[in-house]
């Protein structure tokens, strides 16, 4: 017949999380992973019900309950901190002489793992919770690395997307801007102003100091349009010295004739390009949504180009409103 000494180093190597208790509840031998769960407490010697809180059976409370549960399901907790929750199986042993509980951790792995720095070498060789951890953790790495590449997928997606409506020699919006917020404007119903700017004079600074005085006129027209105009107004370049300004939920003139006038006045002002001066001039037509009945986009486009028009000839470096007069000269 196996000794008690045989019996746990037996189990030692096949359960290192066993208990062996006696009659009485009192820890006999303990296993070493176990006994690395709480380094400071010598668990030989000590009540089984002082290291541990039984949570179910709830009818199991006294070691004489406990002695007789045998095959039963055990769901218990230590009393102290970290409660790590544990299953155990209990086998009484022959003729009273105590019982033995082997404890596995159930779920509760991965943080007992994280919390008291476990290996394998701390499992049983037959047991799958290592295994299962790797499985875990690789199912982690591919979480995050799918995790990972789906925002630089979504990143990629957004930077395509906005150089798709920017334009990218002022970086303003382009053209295709400009229609995507006429769109939702004229198909939610607001309220709003569109703004036609041309710069005047400009073909005589490509033609005089060439395309890289003029990229520079163009560059710095748009800081000023950005400058004078709300953050939520779109500012975009339509073509090579034009520029459309939209204006969501401003349709007072005389606000729209005072933002014009100061993109006007600093526009006037004279350029310097490796030490040549820039003289350009801004002409400016404005049609407001509310002067249609249903507007449509081009509808809008094609009133503020007629009174651009009209700016330009009333002697160019002013801002008109498009009114039916602009129309009956068209």
């Amino acid at each position: 017949m196996m000794n008690t000494q045989d019996l746990a180093r037996l189990l030692e190597t096949l359960c290192p999380m066993f208990l062996l208790i006696d009659e009485k509840g009192d820890i006999r031998q303990a296993g070493p992973t176990l006994q690395k769960l709480r380094p400071n407490i010598p668990l030989v010697g000590s009540s089984f019900l002082d290291i541990f809180e039984l949570i179910r059976p709830r009818t199991v409370t006294t070691i004489p309950a406990l002695m007789s549960m045998a095959g039963a399901k055990l769901h218990l907790k230590f009393h102290d901190e970290p409660r790590t929750a544990l299953k155990g199986l209990a086998a009484p042993l022959q003729h009273g002489e105590g019982a033995v509980i082997n404890l596995s951790f159930g779920i509760s792995i991965l943080d007992a793992v994280r919390d008291y720095a476990l290996t394998s070498a701390d499992f049983s060789g037959t047991d799958l919770a290592i295994e299962l951890l790797y499985l875990v953790e690789a199912k982690s790495a591919a979480m995050e690395a799918s995790r990972s590449l789906n925002l630089r997928l979504q990143g990629a997606m957004l930077a395509a997307e906005e150089k798709a409506y920017t334009d990218t020699l002022t970086g303003l919006k382009n053209r295709r801007a400009m229609d995507h917020m006429l769109g939702h404007l004229t198909f939610s119903n607001s309220n709003f102003a569109l703004m036609h700017l041309d710069l005047d004079f400009f073909k005589s600074v490509n033609d005089r100091l060439g395309h890289a005085a003029g990229d520079f006129v163009l560059q710095q027209a748009a800081r000023i349009m950005v400058e004078e105009t709300r953050g939520d107004d779109t500012v975009a370049r339509v073509g090579g010295d034009e520029f459309v300004i939209i204006f969501k939920g401003l349709i007072r003139e005389e606000t729209l004739a005072s933002i014009a006038e100061r993109l006007i006045l600093r526009l006037n002002e004279p350029m310097t390009f490796q030490q040549q001066t820039c003289h350009v001039s801004a002409s400016i037509g404005t049609a407001l949504s509310t002067q249609f009945r249903a507007p449509e986009a081009e509808e809008l486009l094609h009133a503020a180009d007629l009174a651009l028009y009209q700016a330009k000839r009333d002697g160019r470096s002013c801002h008109r409103l498009y009114s039916t007069l602009s129309k009956a000269q068209q």
